[in-house]
């Protein structure tokens, strides 16, 4: 693995282990807006990506007005995955967009998406979903994926344009990173996005060196597995990702992995994971350091 020149920019070496533990899916409901707030005064997250298609944003575009050093980035929506709690676009009802399931949601999963949605209605959605937090006054930090799904060769190029055209970096893991499985990339994708990565590498967009994530189906042991998570990290920037959630009735009803969510709030609200971090010299980092280390000449 090349070393990441955008570390020294950071003013890190190269070999400097550099961690964003970041919280997905918040607004999307009550729970996961109380887990950020709470783990961010706590100090073991460092950055979180709010859903703004869905009810609870308004009260997450609240908190981060309120709190506006709070790192929050636009989780780029597409889908809607639970079976009785539903949410749709913010930018069309226009069913010929593709962007909708028969009862005007968005699809459920990945594959409905990559078949229906058309690129052009792609790239208006998540450009209006940033403009709404915007307007929202949420100083958004940066641009990532919900479920994956926009890192798709169909829709990536609005992914990225989406960010970089606003000065905001994307999640955007290098071709060699740890953990790139996560996201679905095959070999396919990796010749389509090889000239990609090349060409903003050398304009200077911040890109990962690895990519890890917290279970969503294993609640019992997960001190452990951030530990053990954690102390594999790569050398350079690692985008760590949990669904933290306080137990809530609401939480319970939504969703079935209510809770792995709960454990992963439990987890990093725990002081011997801040400990584990001192000991092993994890270095934390959040998505506004990056973004105004990108916006510097």
């Amino acid at each position: 693995m090349k070393p990441n020149l955008f570390l020294n920019k950071l003013g890190y070496s190269e070999t400097d282990r550099l961690v964003i533990t970041h919280t997905d899916d918040i607004g999307m409901c009550q729970a996961a807006v109380q887990a950020f707030k709470n783990l961010w005064v706590f100090g073991t997250i460092t950055s979180g990506a709010v859903m703004v298609p869905c009810p609870w944003f308004p009260a997450t575009a609240q908190m981060c007005r309120e709190n506006p050093d709070m790192d929050m980035g636009v989780h780029a929506t597409l889908n809607a995955e639970w079976t009785n709690y539903r949410w749709g676009p913010v930018s069309t009802r226009d069913q010929a967009s593709g962007l909708m399931d028969a009862d005007g949601y968005f699809h459920q999963w990945q594959e409905a998406v990559y078949q229906n949605a058309q690129p052009e209605a792609v790239d208006a959605e998540v450009n209006a979903q940033i403009e709404r937090a915007l307007a929202a006054g949420i100083d958004v930090t940066h641009v990532d994926s919900h479920m994956g799904t926009i890192m798709n060769s169909k829709f990536v190029q609005s992914y990225i344009q989406a960010a970089s055209g606003r000065l905001l970096p994307n999640m955007l893991p290098r071709l060699d990173a740890k953990g790139i499985e996560m996201m679905g990339v095959g070999e396919r994708e990796i010749m389509e996005y090889a000239p990609i990565m090349e060409m903003l590498e050398s304009m200077g967009v911040p890109t990962l060196n690895g990519i890890m994530s917290m279970p969503l189906d294993q609640p019992n042991g997960q001190l452990e597995i951030a530990k053990n998570l954690l102390g594999e990290l790569a050398e350079g920037i690692t985008h760590f990702i949990l669904h933290p959630s306080v137990d809530t009735p609401e939480l319970r009803s939504i969703c079935p992995d209510w809770e792995s969510r709960v454990a992963n709030y439990n987890t990093f609200m725990s002081d011997e994971l801040k400990k584990f971090y001192e000991r092993e010299d994890i270095k934390l980092i959040g998505y506004r350091k990056i973004r105004d280390a990108m916006r510097k000449p």
